[in-house]
């Protein structure tokens, strides 16, 4: 994968790919009715490595965590520092989120995605007084004219202590009175959600060595997004990508993906496949975090590849700080260890305008907002 060229603004394009195409939208009729890859969604040969070995890691079973054994709660510590100083992914299991609830959220998933694009379009950025937002993007092609991704896109973006009909009063404005119920069970898997990603941010700060409720406290009035991800059989799977190489931005990411699978993450030199489990949740370090740890855990590089006989579905947790909060290591990680600061302090939502406004997620999106808040903010140049 290739650098990219810094931007200086949105008109100034990383590959001339980010568009304004307000009234394009590709659905998954479209996608389902083509006998070839159409152009704008070919990826290049060199990200189109398959993966041909599974990625075997020990999975972190929460069980004892949550019943207070430190013994196993250290021993959990190992085994998510290991993989988080190497390739940034791991896996849970009883992790606290009642299957129940996973199979309501997909429930609902396969409905809105089998609606006619004219009311999933409804739901385009639809916003409501306490600033959630929902989102449908159809191959991201409102925002991208190649390299699309071979999907469709459900996005619920909840600001920090969000009230419950908030969530469901924004399902029904923005798609009917009927999705009430789809509100309150994505109301309730964000919370569920957010209460595995603070035992999570536990762990890891054990894992670390700082204060155990270090990365806890961080994040407790964090907002988070929820992203459902719909991928419709491909004629020529090995053209494309339903999600393309790169690290999320966020903090955390919390996925569970279907019974087909399709997720690949960079390890060791090569792409390996993540055997889908679905008693298990598969937690992915992002860049934010990467930051937070002044860069000695690394983001997960990871893609989602499809196939030509089923549809693959995923559910997507991403854990976000305080859009005002101040990414910055704690000094342990700095003085402890004598290093220097490997990134500058910056705030997420300066990140994260960053990503929505400038820049294509790819595997150097951390190091590329950094040149560019330099370049933008001269006070920056020199921490």
């Amino acid at each position: 994968m290739d650098s990219t060229h810094l931007l200086s603004s949105p008109l100034e394009i990383q590959d001339q790919t980010l568009v304004d195409h307000h009234n394009s939208s590709i659905g998954s009729s479209f996608l389902q009715n083509q006998t070839n890859v159409p152009k704008e969604f070919l990826w290049p040969k060199v990200d189109l490595v398959n993966a041909h070995q599974e990625l075997l890691e020990p999975l972190v079973d929460l069980e004892r965590f949550f019943r207070g054994d430190e013994l196993a709660i250290q021993q959990s510590a190992k085994v998510i520092r290991a993989a988080c100083l190497t390739h940034g992914c791991f896996q849970v299991i009883n992790h606290g989120v009642d299957s129940h609830l996973i199979n309501a959220a997909y429930y609902h998933l396969n409905r809105f995605f089998h609606l006619p694009l004219s009311h999933k379009l409804r739901a385009r950025r639809a916003t409501t007084a306490g600033l959630n937002t929902l989102s449908y993007s159809g191959a991201h092609s409102d925002r991208f004219s190649s390299n699309l991704p071979w999907k469709e896109t459900l996005t619920l973006r909840v600001h920090e202590n969000p009230k419950e009909s908030s969530v469901v009063d924004l399902f029904k404005s923005s798609l009917g009175d009927d999705f009430e119920e789809m509100g309150i069970t994505y109301q309730k898997y964000c919370e569920g959600m957010k209460s595995l990603a603070l035992a999570v941010m536990e762990i890891l700060a054990i894992s670390l060595g700082v204060d155990r409720l270090h990365y806890k406290n961080y994040f407790q009035d964090g907002g988070s997004i929820m992203r459902c991800n719909y991928y419709p059989p491909c004629p020529e799977p090995g053209l494309t990508f339903g999600t393309g190489p790169h690290c999320d931005a966020t903090s955390l990411t919390i996925l569970h993906q279907d019974e087909v699978g399709g997720l690949e993450i960079f390890a060791n030199n090569k792409w390996q496949i993540v055997r889908p489990r679905q008693d298990a949740l598969v937690i992915n370090i992002g860049e934010t975090f990467t930051a937070l740890t002044n860069g000695r855990y690394k983001s997960c590089l990871h893609r989602a590849v499809v196939n030509s006989e089923r549809a693959r579905k995923s559910l997507v947790y991403f854990v976000c700080p305080r859009e005002d909060k101040v990414v910055r290591p704690p000094e342990y990680l700095v003085q402890g260890d004598q290093l220097p600061r490997a990134y500058p302090d910056f705030t997420w939502s300066d990140f994260l305008h960053f990503t929505q406004n400038y820049y294509r997620a790819d595997a150097h999106t951390l190091h590329s907002f950094i040149k560019w808040l330099s370049s933008s903010n001269p006070i920056h140049q020199n921490r």
